[in-house]
């Protein structure tokens, strides 16, 4: 099994910037993909962007060129980053950590990110 855990989040002004981190640990050999996915008030959970075990990454549209996705690994732990810049009002939402491996798909429990106008 992969546990993950989140960190980072918080109350920014709109143009700020925030950086989530995500440490995956258990079955991370078998980890094929990470990423990070939002929900946003009264809207469904959607992609923000994701990295594979091969080195590509997607982004979803309304994020390219503001927010990066960068994986970190070691012996004991992948750990995910997620560098949010130029942050709008509409980034607003519970940002989640997502691993995919051989167990399936594994979640953080979401961290809050709120951008004020």
């Amino acid at each position: 099994q992969v546990q993950l855990v989140e960190s980072g989040g918080g109350l920014v002004q709109a143009g700020g910037s925030l950086r989530l981190s995500c440490a995956a640990s258990g079955s991370i050999f078998s980890i094929s993909a990470m990423g990070w996915y939002r929900q946003g008030p009264g809207k469904q959970r959607e992609l923000v962007a994701i990295t594979t075990a091969g080195g590509s990454t997607n982004y979803a549209d309304s994020v390219k060129g503001r927010f990066t996705i960068t994986i970190s690994r070691d012996n004991a732990k992948n750990t995910v980053f997620l560098q949010m810049n130029s942050l709008k009002p509409e980034d607003t939402a519970v940002y989640y950590c997502n691993a995919l491996s051989r167990d399936g798909n594994a979640w953080g429990q979401g961290t809050q990110v709120t951008v004020s106008s």
